[in-house]
């Protein structure tokens, strides 16, 4: 055991942030190159003698913290997802445990996640380390009113480093909050994938203007792909539709059912566009805290996968802004980005009448989260009621 006394520290943090005592002892294996002392049952027996014990959750706290998750997140959270939705929000408890509250607490939603399980199919590649491969895409389930998904991932981790909500795809929001935020955030990633779309152009060129920074300068800075081949952020998408998309979109498809939507109308369409981004970003950020805190069999958990970063790394002034970024890009490559995109028409002749609108909407609709809540449990009144309200202000105002 002393061989472990000078990587105390090291095994506190690790262990303080879910790493289990396997993964300790590979670490140390492996990366610190300890030879002896260092095996599974070493570990444990060293974490024992200086109380390094996880704290458990009572089952009276357990299913209350799940009844309160399931009123945010609806009936599509599994164990695995409910797991790190848990431990994102600072409670932690086995998937067994878990799972059995899950069973017991709602059959009607039990028996629905069961009925809807699917099989993925297998993985085509593994990346090698963090920072090998950065996945993006974009998810346009609800195109048609405004909203559109666009994150990135990390083929090691399947961390979500990071995403955006808005109301149409555009270059310069894609690279500003989405690849941009990453590479500051993580550092830069050897190969960026994508598909054939045009939103993602001005991000390639930065990425390749920057392919002298990687850490594996021999592959190509980036590959342009199908969709269908852009495998590991595909895996993403059917989890962030069935607990966000699909319930919006169905609160949304009543009303214009009921002829109490119009989306032909310019107005509607840019109070649908902005009351549906606000709601979905809410449902995405925190299906993406559950994912990156869930575990993966075989692999671990995102989080701790990528604590570590990329191996490459750059200065904040080596990534522009977007308006700069595009100005660069219209000199190198001759041709302009569109600055920003708009669903419908903003209708609003002065920011003083936007103003006020937004102050009388805000003080009738105070908290644009329960609406989520009650979207993703099925109860879509509220939120229809609102956007009807939204659109009723905005035409007194215009």
């Amino acid at each position: 055991m002393s061989n472990l006394v000078p990587y105390e520290e090291t095994i506190r943090q690790m262990y303080g942030n879910g790493f289990s005592d396997k993964q300790i002892s590979n670490y140390l294996i492996f990366e610190m190159g300890l030879r002896r002392g260092a095996s599974e049952r070493s570990i444990r027996q060293f974490r024992i003698d200086r109380g390094l014990v996880r704290k458990t959750v009572s089952d009276e706290h357990l299913e209350l913290a799940v009844a309160e998750a399931i009123s945010k997140t609806g009936p599509r959270y599994g164990r695995k997802m409910m797991t790190g939705y848990l431990a994102a929000q600072g409670v932690r408890a086995s998937e067994v445990r878990v799972g059995t509250v899950l069973s017991q607490m709602h059959e009607p939603y039990h028996q629905e996640r069961r009925q809807g399980a699917e099989n993925l199919n297998p993985q085509p590649y593994q990346a090698e380390y963090m920072g090998h491969k950065l996945h993006m895409d974009q998810n346009e389930k609800l195109a048609m009113y405004g909203v559109t998904h666009v994150l990135a991932i990390d083929g090691f981790s399947k961390k979500v480093v990071a995403h955006s909500t808005m109301p149409v795809k555009n270059n310069l929001t894609i690279y500003q909050e989405v690849y941009r935020q990453a590479v500051l955030a993580y550092g830069l990633w050897d190969q960026v994938r994508v598909d054939h779309g045009t939103e993602f152009y001005l991000s390639l060129f930065i990425q390749e203007m920057l392919a002298e920074h990687r850490y594996n300068k021999e592959r190509r800075p980036y590959i342009q792909s199908t969709s269908t081949k852009n495998h590991t952020v595909e895996r993403i998408w059917p989890e962030i539709n069935t607990r966000v998309n699909y319930p919006i979109k169905t609160a949304i498809v009543q009303l214009i059912d009921q002829e109490r939507l119009n989306m032909d109308d310019n107005l509607t369409r840019y109070c649908t566009s902005n009351l549906t981004c606000q709601l979905s970003n809410i449902g995405v950020q925190r299906t993406l805290q559950a994912w990156n805190a869930h575990r993966i069999p075989g692999k671990g958990i995102p989080n701790n996968l990528a604590q570590c970063g990329c191996k490459a790394n750059v200065t904040e002034d080596l990534l522009p802004e977007a308006s700069a970024a595009a100005d660069f890009y219209r000199q190198e490559v001759g041709s302009s980005l569109t600055r920003e995109s708009v669903f419908g028409t903003d209708p609003f002749l002065s920011e003083e009448d936007k103003s006020q609108a937004e102050t009388e909407f805000s003080l009738l609709h105070t908290d644009v989260a329960a609406l989520f809540d009650s979207v993703v449990n099925r109860h879509f009144t509220p939120f229809q009621e609102c956007l009807i309200d939204l659109v009723n202000i905005t035409r007194r105002y215009v």
